[in-house]
């Protein structure tokens, strides 16, 4: 499913122009080797430019001959390479190997161009025929930029004006040979196409997934015997890509819009080790920006928050919507892909698909249920999926990244409506106990995953988005209690540097039997430092609270229970926080 789709992405860009044809492929290149017409090198071209905002230069990409994909042996690219196939040199201290590699390039070159009557393709050969590896190190036209171009960087050749792979009769030549190239293959069904076609032995690498080798990595590859089917083992010439039949044709598809997808920096996001890549049917960037805008909060300068919601709103009901001009289609096909690296191979960690009006659905009902008062002075509108998974981290340690196969479930659970995993609950209640206190982030994840978690009881009126006064339910009561404890001793005790939190939090709510009446006995030594109004007022709430809880404290409170604690310790919190600071403003 997920090749056929990318071969249909592909078919789609192709179709608009915006991807290389079947035997090219993209590549970065920051130097172009000048050559003369009789081929002779006469300069160094630099191919890198300097991307708005960065600080840094980069190479520009080009399309040029699809490249081979390489192990342990010696093959040669087609016009595009790197300084050991092209000039005979390079810094990996191999000599010898740098010739062979050079004798390499040299016979392919003359397999493809002999006979073509084009002055680029006669530049190119002889400067093949004259050069000479021996003494590359010396050549003055070389000197300038030796070390970046011996770094293995790729190289093309230019003659005149225009690059060598632009020229028509040399293009030509490189169609024909591919072509012959195939021809003798052995054919087979395509696992994508369903047509008997030549099938490909090896599929070509996939790049930019973090992580991964930077020379590229397989989704589909056969490394061992046992994973093989028999008379399709390595040793045998069917081996390797015929234990799953993918066409050449659909190979280059599938590997050429995926490397496409993650070239796109913009549109690609990474959550622990995975690399996420999101693409619509027909190939709209509209319906990436607000995807990527909406589920990642990635800040896109093109698209306000009022534009998003609006967006949002009426592509999840099903009606069209346009944003800066472009039309976004509720019922196109959207597609969330997750990649992680596994040594020369790529796993696939989640593979998501629906229309983009139900992805939309989905993600607005995830936010509803992730509302949560917040303070005051916090600007971000939602919680976005990176600052979720933030929350269950510990940001002090030099790992970062919450747990890889949580963070894809995560995202699962929310692009499809489903049930968030029970790890992301441990892991937010992890770092509670750790932290010893509950911001507004974990508290909306602690309320959103009790509303959609519905095999785990709290009462409903426990998961509001303000306090809920009227609560009976014991841990929620509890912790409404604990944060008026914590509130009185900081009111009479200011500037103090461990408070009850700092002591008796995680005990408070797991064992509350054993810690309440210490703290409540505590609080009658911090209430006799108040003024006699604030006493009378926290006297009243104390007693107030303490008539809503019908039951013996608890012993022991279970997770959930615990959980419950938490929100209404930080509902509590913030309507004491609110409610100060609305007097200050009235009493100014």
């Amino acid at each position: 499913m997920i090749l056929q789709e990318l071969t249909a992405y592909y078919q789609v860009l192709r179709a608009k122009g915006k991807i290389s044809l079947p035997g090219w492929s993209s590549a970065k290149v920051p130097y172009a080797l000048q050559l003369s017409p009789q081929g002779s090198l006469t300069d160094i071209l630099t191919l890198k430019y300097l991307p708005e905002g960065a600080k840094k230069e980069i190479p520009q990409s080009f399309s040029v001959p699809e490249q081979v994909k390489r192990s342990v042996g010696i093959i040669s690219n087609f016009l595009c390479d790197s300084s050991s196939y092209l000039l005979g040199i390079d810094a990996k201290g191999k000599p010898e190997r740098s010739k062979k590699c050079f004798a390499a390039a040299k016979d392919l070159h003359h397999a493809v161009l002999d006979g073509v009557e084009s002055p680029a393709a006669k530049a190119v050969l002889a400067f093949f025929d004259t050069w000479q590896p021996e003494t590359a190190a010396e050549n003055s036209v070389l000197a300038p930029k030796l070390e970046e171009i011996l770094s293995g960087v790729n190289l093309i050749f230019r003659v005149g004006s225009a690059y060598a792979q632009d020229d028509t009769a040399i293009a030509q030549a490189w169609e024909n040979s591919r072509k012959a190239s195939s021809s003798g293959k052995k054919t087979g069904r395509c696992l994508v196409t369903g047509r008997r076609v030549p099938i490909a032995r090896l599929h070509p690498s996939i790049k930019g997934v973090k992580g991964a080798q930077s020379s590229g990595a397989s989704l589909v590859s056969f490394n061992a015997d046992a994973f093989e089917s028999f008379g399709h083992e390595r040793g045998d010439d069917t081996g390797q890509g015929y234990n799953a039949p993918v066409s050449e044709d659909a190979a280059f598809a599938y590997t050429t819009a995926l490397n496409h997808l993650l070239a796109d920096r913009k549109h690609v996001q990474h959550i622990a080790d995975t690399t996420v890549v999101y693409w619509a049917e027909d190939a709209s960037a509209g319906s990436q920006d607000l995807f990527g805008a909406a589920a990642f909060g990635m800040e896109d300068k093109t698209i306000t928050q009022g534009d998003m919601k609006s967006a949002i709103d009426a592509l999840a009901q099903g009606r069209p919507y346009n944003v800066n001009g472009l039309p976004l289609n509720p019922e196109n096909h959207f597609y969330v892909l997750g990649l992680a690296p596994s040594a020369a191979r790529l796993s696939v960690r989640f593979f998501l698909q629906d229309t983009f009006g139900n992805m939309l659905k989905n993600l607005q009902e995830h936010y509803n249920r992730l509302e949560i008062e917040k303070p005051s002075f916090e600007t971000h509108p939602v919680l976005s999926l990176w600052w979720l998974l933030n929350e269950t981290a510990n940001q002090k340690s030099q790992d970062k990244a919450p747990p890889a196969p949580m963070s894809g479930a995560v995202l699962r659970a929310i692009l499809t409506n489903t049930p968030y995993p029970s790890s992301l609950f441990e892991a937010v209640m992890l770092r509670i106990r750790a932290e010893q206190d509950i911001g507004w982030r974990k508290a909306a994840i602690l309320k959103a995953y009790f509303l959609k978690n519905k095999s785990i009881y709290v009462p409903e009126e426990v998961l509001k988005v303000k306090l809920d006064e009227q609560s009976n339910y014991t841990p929620y009561v509890l912790g409404r209690l604990f944060a008026v404890l914590e509130k009185i001793q900081t009111d009479a005790t200011p500037g103090i540097n461990t408070t009850i939190r700092d002591r008796y939090f995680n005990s408070a709510c797991a064992t509350p039997a054993a810690i309440f009446p210490l703290l409540i006995n505590l609080s009658q030594h911090h209430q006799r430092k108040l003024a006699e109004g604030s006493r009378i007022y926290y006297d009243k709430m104390i007693t107030e609270l303490e008539s809503r809880i019908q039951q013996t404290l608890p012993s022991r409170m279970n997770l959930q229970e615990q959980g419950a604690f938490h929100l209404g310790y930080y509902h509590q919190k913030q309507a004491l926080y609110t409610k100060k600071n609305k007097g200050d403003s009235d009493n100014g």
